[in-house]
This record gives structure tokens, sequence and C-alpha cells, in this order.
């Protein structure tokens, strides 16, 4: 109202205590708000409900444009935490003691524990109190407060500080006020004072705005009278009053106030409360908050809130000029304890006192009732999901009362999206089984961590491997066989040529010969042979060779054991994109999402889409096949098909899963058990209890993954090594080419020499030597390398070797 009245008499109005969001520049221009907004603020408590992880809580508020305004403040700032005000408590604003009972009465038997209390400042600190006294200040309760607790604190009298006790573990907010030399000296005055009597009161962060305020205005007064004269005039835009008592035409306009208002957003110092500036909301530029809480009789504080840098143990004037993370990861507070005396964070969150059991719906199924079935008609419910979910809630710090309720005739699998659906329409209040958490049923509900890793795979039939005595040639062809033969034929005949003149190994009467060339080279095979190569040639091309030949030996290696140790496909079926390209009869599980994505997500006809209702179906139609009435394969969930190839060989699954997802348990939207199931899960994978139960129901006859089955490799083929033979080939022949070249120069130097002797003596020595025995040029090819030489140096130094022969 006198926002309105001060629009009209261009009067600007500075207010220091004035925190209702609402108050905006756009509606009332003249307004100035010299401290923090609780828009401000109720971020800073969202912040705070976030960072210990609450999702609902219960504000507590005084019934008028104050209380109202910031709690709905709060509740926007908390739908951005993915969070939310559950109830709304409001009280009478000339609230008594029987208001606060009723209330609090009213909210014990609600879920949330975590309350927000947002009322004017109450020396009497009423609701706690009352709920001291309703055995509401225990550890399974959190008490928020605003800052309207710290500013009833901060002006307790020394006398009154005993009422602290009935705050034990209440944690509040506090506009921060920077330490300053200057504020120091007047809190000292101020205690001064105080013990004189001259004031009663303490001074809190209010006391400091108005003394800054106060300031403000009267520094923008001393600069306007400075420029300007002070003038009235008659007022036409106040609401006529003639109807009322109230004479407001006979107010007068102030002339200035446009430049006085100029001159007041234009403050800028430092005053008690730290800098003392406006933004363009004309607001005061945000200090941040402390967080404080009472512990022992005392108020200690545990850190520090700040506009886009969130908590912290450093003041916010330390952060400033640095590179501060805006990570929620990155924020910190000191130890904080709670009511009861606990460090341990609560809960915030219990079952309702009267609450009715948590509905549980079931699926009955038909098929596949190790996941879960009804036992014999007795209503009660096993399986593997329900021993997940009983493991669940013994680690979920609360009580939760539940009953299973059975959704579907048991004659067939019920639809899994009809069930969902019931819990989104409040039939249930959780669903559990094997539900796959697929993207339109997270639309409509919240799901827990995934208890298990799922997706689509193919089921195909396929054979084993039967022993056979030959089964060590079927890593090669037959073509890779003979080209392999013939290269450790061409590799014996080749060294024997090369080593032949050189190597008395590879010497002797022929059938020695023979035997050593081949056997030399299939030695090299196992690295036993006793020969070892003299020549250049012949050691140059065994290199080459032995690389071959490593290749070879370690693809042969590899190739048979996966052969020994793998299944062969006995279809056509090699993953999905072949069931896409041809048109054999897919069957899927009733019930399952299966069918949906086959035919929405691949555009797989609908007509070939087989149903099929249990694991005997799936084995009909598997040996059937596609020809016969059957199916080519089966698309469905992995545990599915771990479970029906936990008692079957002759089917296989084929290639990896083409999906990922994951089952879960459904919960209606915001439900808190949906985090605490979460975190109950994880602790049982983390301690190993998901996968003992896995192996309890899956793993009967040993885990179906550990014998996978998989396609054949296919059989090693020439055209994966012609690179590697033709290099061997060519460096060999190049070899054996070098080795007929020299031989052939050796010759006919030999034919010359025999020709055309140097004397007579050497030629007739030469002759009567080597005539007979060397008839041709085979016979010069066997004959040692040594002879030959030997031969040459006699023929070039006559003198010599006659004399010495003498």
């Amino acid at each position: 109202m006198i926002s309105e009245v001060a629009n009209g008499l261009k009067v600007p109005l500075v207010s220091f205590a004035a925190t209702d969001p609402t108050l905006s520049a756009l509606q009332f221009p003249y307004f100035i708000r010299s401290t923090q907004s609780d828009s401000q603020q109720m971020a800073a408590m969202a912040d705070l409900i976030d960072f210990y992880g609450w999702k609902e809580v219960i504000a507590i508020y005084v019934d008028d444009d104050y209380g109202r305004n910031g709690i709905s403040a709060l509740s926007n700032m908390l739908e951005k935490n993915m969070a939310k005000v559950s109830y709304k408590l409001p009280l009478p604003v000339q609230f008594n003691q029987h208001d606060i009972t009723v209330l609090l009465n009213n909210s014990k038997p609600l879920g949330p524990r975590v309350y927000v209390v947002h009322v004017s400042p109450d020396p009497g600190l009423r609701i706690f109190t009352t709920a001291q006294k309703l055995q509401m200040m225990t550890n399974n309760y959190v008490w928020l407060a605003t800052d309207w607790l710290s500013a009833t604190l901060e002006s307790f009298s020394k006398m009154n500080q005993t009422s602290l006790r009935i705050l034990q573990g209440v944690v509040g907010l506090r506009q921060h006020t920077p330490d300053s030399i200057p504020k120091k000296a007047f809190l000292s005055r101020w205690s001064g004072m105080q013990q004189k009597g001259l004031v009663s009161a303490g001074l809190n962060t209010y006391g400091l705005y108005a003394y800054d305020t106060v300031w403000a205005v009267a520094r923008s007064i001393d600069k306007f009278i400075n420029e300007h004269n002070i003038t009235f005039s008659a007022s036409h835009e106040l609401p006529d009053s003639k109807a009322t008592r109230v004479q407001l035409e006979q107010l007068k306009v102030f002339d200035g106030g446009t430049f006085l208002l100029r001159k007041l957003l234009q403050t800028n110092f430092t005053g008690l409360s730290g800098q003392v500036q406006f933004n363009q909301d004309r607001n005061i530029v945000s200090r941040g908050y402390d967080v404080i809480n009472i512990d022992k009789m005392e108020i200690h504080r545990v850190g520090y809130w700040f506009d886009g840098s969130g908590f912290s143990v450093l003041p916010p004037e330390t952060l400033k000029g640095k590179n501060v993370s805006h990570s929620q990861l990155d924020w910190k507070l000191q130890n904080i304890t709670w009511p009861g005396g606990k460090t341990e964070t609560p809960r915030g969150w219990v079952i309702a006192d009267n609450a009715r059991p948590l509905r549980i719906g079931v699926p009955r199924r038909a098929s596949f009732v190790g996941f879960v079935t009804e036992e014999h008609d007795s209503h009660k419910v096993q399986g593997y999901c329900i021993d997940i979910l009983l493991e669940a809630l013994k680690l979920v710090p609360y009580d939760v009362p539940y009953k299973f309720e059975l959704f579907g005739d048991g004659l067939s699998n019920p639809s899994y999206d009809g069930l969902v659906k019931m819990v989104a329409n409040d039939v249930f209040d959780a669903a559990v089984g094997d539900i796959a958490i697929v993207t339109n049923r997270t639309k409509i509900v919240d799901f827990s961590q995934p208890y298990i890793s799922t997706g689509l795979v193919i089921v195909a039939p396929i054979n084993n491997h039967k022993a056979s005595a030959w089964v060590f040639l079927k890593p090669f062809t037959v073509e890779m066989w003979c080209v392999t033969a013939a290269s450790f034929v061409m590799i014996a005949v080749v060294i024997w040529i090369l080593e032949h003149r050189v190597n008395d190994d590879f010497r002797g009467p022929p059938r020695r010969q023979i035997a050593t060339m081949f056997l030399f080279s299939f030695s090299t095979l196992f690295k036993t042979n006793q020969e070892a190569t003299v020549s250049s040639l012949g050691r140059f091309v065994m290199v080459v060779w032995l690389f071959l030949l490593m290749v070879i030996t370690s693809s042969y290696t590899a190739s048979l054991s996966s052969i020994l140790t793998v299944q062969q496909l006995s279809t056509s079926v090699k993953g999905i994109e072949s069931l896409i390209t041809n048109d054999w009869p897919i069957g899927y599980q009733v019930g399952s999402f299966a069918y949906s994505y086959l035919s929405d997500s691949l555009r797989i006809q609908k007509s070939r889409l087989i149903s099929l209702g249990s694991p005997e179906d799936y084995e009909r139609a598997l040996r059937q096949g596609p020809r016969n009435g059957g199916v080519a394969a089966i698309v469905d969930e992995l545990p599915y098909v771990q479970l029906f190839l936990s008692n079957q060989t002759d089917f296989g699954i084929i290639g990896q899963p083409f999906t990922r997802s994951g089952w879960g348990f459904a919960f209606q939207r915001d439900s808190p058990l949906a985090v605490g199931m979460s975190t109950a899960i994880l602790k049982l994978s983390e301690n190993g209890m998901l996968q003992k139960l896995h192996e309890k129901w899956f793993c009967k006859e040993g885990c179906p993954e550990e014998r996978r089955q998989h396609s054949e490799p296919h059989q090693l083929r020439l055209i994966s090594f012609w690179g590697l033979y033709l290099l061997c080939g060519t460096i060999t022949f190049t070899a054996f080419l070098v080795f007929l070249l020299r031989m052939v120069c050796q010759y006919v130097r030999y034919k010359q020499q025999q020709m055309h002797p140097h004397s007579p003596s050497s030629s007739s020595s030469f002759s009567t030597r080597y005539s007979k025995a060397v008839f041709n040029f085979f016979d010069f090819i066997d004959e040692k390398e040594e002879a030959i030489k030997k031969m040459f140096t006699q023929c070039d130094y006559p003198q010599v070797h006659g004399s010495s022969g003498r």
C-alpha cells in the first residue's frame, strides 16, 4: 500500500526489511530494496535441500504475502532440482500455541520429515518448543529455517541464550555480512550500550542493513540538495478518497522524485553490511548467505552460499577474482549436527503412519516362471525378481509394509505396458518383475536402478562338432594344404642345390642326400634340424622361409583351437541384418516389447513375426525350422534366453545383443522409494548378492553364458597368404638364379682353361686329373666348391704349385 502511495507522490521508498520476492521495480518504480530478496534466500534453501539429496519437504509459513510468496519462490526453485514442496501448512498471521500444535500433529502422519519454517521473527520460538513437546526434534526429523531464525537469535539478550537448547540440530540461513573493522567497532559500541541498559536487544543483520540504509538515503539527499531545490506540486495520480476519511488528495507530489531516485540508485559505498550498491532490479547486490547450525547451545557457521558458486567453506568475498567451479560436486559444508545429536544425514522420509501397505503389482507369468510366478495358486509369489526385491528391502533404512497383487490370468503372459500404466494410474504403487526399462515406460513412471543388464538377442539352432580323426586338416583348405606342401618341397630342393657344393651334410650317396634334403625341410617346422646352412644364399632363403613358417603355424594353431572349442551354426542366420534382409519367420515371446521393436523400429513385416508362449514352443519352432512351419530364429531378451538355454544344447545365441537395456522396478512418479531401492540395488551389486541370486536361478546346470555359442571361423584360405608365399617364392627363385649364374661363369672359365692351358706341364696335369671326371655341366656342378677353386688356383699359378709339388 505504501509503495502505491510512493508511486503516486514520486517519493522513493527504501526498505531494509521487505523481502517479499513479488515486490518488483516494474510494478513499483520508486521502490528500492536495501536487503536481499527472498528469491535469493529460497534459491539457497533449495540448493541446501538438493545438497543433502532430499526430494520432498513440508513448508510451514505464516499466511500473508511474505509467507505465501516466499514459499511459492521455494517451490519454483525446488522444481528446478527435481524436488517439491509436498505439503504447505499455513499458520494464521496472529498464530498461537494451539494453532501450532494442531498443525504439527496433522503433519506427523505424513511421509516427508524435512520441514522448512518461514515465519516472522518469533522471540518465543513457539514452533520449535511445540515440536519438542510432540517428540518431533528427534533424529528422524530435519528442521530448516529461513533467516527469521537468525534474526531472532541475534536479537536475544544473553539471558535468553538458554532457549538455544530446544533448537538442537536446527539448520538455518543468515544474510552474509563480511567481517570488517567498522563492523566490529560498531558491534562493540552496541554491546556497550546493552551493558548500560540503553538498548534491550542484540543487533542482527537487519539492524546493519537499517544503519546502511539511513546512510545511503542521507548521502543521496545531500547530493540532491546540492544540485536541486525541493519543491512539491498538486497530485492528480492518487485515487479519489472523498468517500473515505483518508484525504490523499491533500498530499503533494515531490517534483524532484526522479532525480532523488537516480541518486539513490547510484549509491556505492562500503557500509557495515558490506558493499552498498543496487542492481538493475533495484535490489541490493546479493552478498550470499551463511549456513548456521545450532549445536550444544551455540550457533556454528558451517559454510556459505553464494549465487552462482553454491556452497563453500570460504567466505564469498574471498572468491572474487578466482576461477570458481559451478559444479555441485565441488560444493562443501562442514559437518552438521542434526536433531538427536547425530552427524549422519537423515534420510528425510518415512512411510506415513496412516499409509496403506504398498500395493505391488506382480505379473502372473505363464512361461519362464523362474523370474516371477504364483506358487501353486496360493497367492504367494516367488522367483528371481522377488528375491531381489526382498533382499533390497532389507537394505532400505526404514520399514516398508507391502502386499503383492497379481496381474494377469496366468494362462498367457500379461502385457507389461499395461502393468506399467496401472502404476501410472495409481492402481498399483509399484510393479515388480521382469520389467524392461524402455523409453515409452520411463515417460509415465520412475524406475529403480537396473538390477540386471539385458538386451535383445537372436537364438538359432546349432550343431556341435563331433570328434574326428581328421580334424587337424580342417584349419586349411585343400588349396592351402597343396601350396604349403609344395613350398616344403621347393625349399628342400633349393636348399640342397645351394648347399650341395659347400656343405658336407648335403653330400654322399643319392639315397642319403634325398633323405637329408626332405628331413631338413620338414624339420624346420619343429626347429629340430641338425644340418646348418653354410652358403650365404642358403641362409638368406632360410630367413624368409622361417618367417613364412612362423606366420603359417601361428595361424594354423589359432584356427585349430577355434574349431576344437567353438560350435558351428547350422542355419544361415548371422545376425540381425540377415533377419531383416530375408523373409524368414521370426519368433518372439508373447507380451515382450520385442514385437514392437521388430515391427516399429526395424520395420519387419508383422506377418513374419510368430508369437511363442513358452520354452517348449521355442524348442518346437526352432526344431521345425522355417520350411516346416517353425521359425528361423527367435528374438528375445537375454535373461529369458539364458534360462531357455540352461536346458538346451542344440540352440545358441548368434552374435551379441543388438539393443541395450535393463530390468528395474517401476514406481509412481516422484516416489522416494525409487531412490531408496536404487541405492539398495547398488549395494546388492557391490556385495555380490545379485550375482548369487543370478547363479541360484540361472546356473543350476552351469551358466549358459559360459556355453554361449558362436559360429565357427572360416578355414584359412590361400588368398589370405598369397602375398607371403609370393615373397618367399620370389626370393627363393632369385637365390637359385644367382647360384646358377655363378655356376655358369665357373663352367665357362673351366672350359676355357681346358682349351688354353698356361703351360704344358700344367695342362698335362690338369687334363690327367679332371678330364676323366668332368664330362659335362652337371658333373661340374656336382663337384665340391673347394675342389673347383683349387683347380683354378693351380692353373693360375703353375710354377708355385709345381715347385711345391716337387
